[in-house]
């Protein structure tokens, strides 16, 4: 799909099938997953060469920004802002003196932001240099709100994380035989929630690393067309990815901080279960030894005439699984 832009707004153009060109004032030209058709229309218009969804995923710096014989071509891939889809898809930009053309392969709400600024006249698009700025602000703004909500869910899993015993099942009884599979699924869930965060941050990071190289390029290459109060904005852009960046990376400690509590909660878990299995083989053994020596046929036994041979063996099994029971109650381990 296609969209034509002006300094003031929506651009109506004809039909791909009409063969027409598009119109002189169309300063932003926006390509939405691109048909051939389209991509070859835009083409004649700018005299620049479209490129495919796998150039534009091509990873070489090389390939991301590159100055050819019209003007910039620049890639970088970028996140879908969907949270419930939340991949990396690239974006694309093609900026000549003249024009300004994105490539693009899901729906953002960035675009959608800077063309209704455009039409309501909240922000300069008269070149296609400033139209570029536009476009590139709102999606530090739409990283930075993505960043603040990571961060809010990032304080309600630290939350979940560090109140996990105080948020266990109330009534559940100890010795409970679903209280530890409870757990165990809560442990889970805690721990994928953990992983995913960390996805997602690795993605958001990648496209501010992106816009950081494609900004910092850009000012370099088009100064002979930037005007007055252009640059200006390319450093404040410059110093809010620079930002951007630095809140991220807490973000990402913040995460390896959860991680590793995380675990920890784990390792507990995993050792109350060894210390039960602990407690259970020790009391066995003092009984065990008892009737073993009680059980040997000899002919001589003091106690195997005795008339109360048989209760004093039956208690002092009894006593001596009741006694490491008791003992491991009061160092704390029951």
């Amino acid at each position: 799909m296609m969209s034509l832009h002006g300094a003031n707004g929506a651009v109506e153009h004809d039909s791909v099938e009409g063969g027409a060109s598009l119109p002189d004032h169309a300063l932003w030209i926006d390509l939405n997953d691109p048909t051939a058709e389209e991509a070859a229309q835009v083409e004649r218009k700018t005299g620049i060469r479209i490129p495919s969804r796998a150039a534009l995923s091509e990873v070489e710096s090389s390939s991301r920004l590159r100055r050819n014989r019209d003007g910039l071509s620049l890639s970088t891939p970028m996140v879908t802002f969907d949270r419930s889809d939340f991949t990396l898809k690239p974006l694309g930009f093609l900026l000549t003196p003249d024009h300004l053309v994105t490539v693009r392969f899901h729906d953002m709400r960035a675009i959608q932001a800077v063309r209704k600024r455009v039409e309501e006249r909240d922000g300069d698009g008269s070149t296609s240099t400033r139209m570029f700025l536009l476009v590139v602000e709102e999606l530090v703004d739409n990283l930075a709100d993505l960043l603040e909500e990571m961060s809010g869910d990032l304080d309600s899993l630290s939350t979940r994380i560090f109140d996990f015993d105080a948020g266990a099942r109330p009534g559940a009884r100890k010795g409970d035989n679903t209280a530890p599979k409870r757990r165990d699924l809560a442990l889970r869930r805690l721990l994928r929630s953990v992983g995913r965060h960390g996805k997602s941050l690795a993605k958001v990071r990648a496209s501010l690393l992106g816009l950081g190289r494609i900004t910092a390029f850009t000012k370099s290459e088009c100064g002979q067309i930037l005007t007055e109060g252009d640059e200006p904005r390319f450093d404040t852009l410059a110093q809010d990815i620079a930002s951007l960046d630095e809140f991220e990376t807490r973000l990402s400690e913040t995460v390896q901080f959860l991680l590793d509590a995380t675990l920890g909660l784990i390792n507990i878990e995993q050792n109350n279960a060894f210390r039960v299995l602990t407690v259970v083989s020790v009391v066995g053994v003092p009984p065990t030894l008892v009737a073993s020596i009680y059980g040997m046929n000899f002919k001589h036994m003091p106690e195997l005439d005795w008339v109360y041979g048989y209760p004093y063996g039956l208690a002092l099994i009894v006593i001596s699984a009741i006694a490491p029971l008791l003992y491991f109650r009061k160092r704390g381990w029951l």
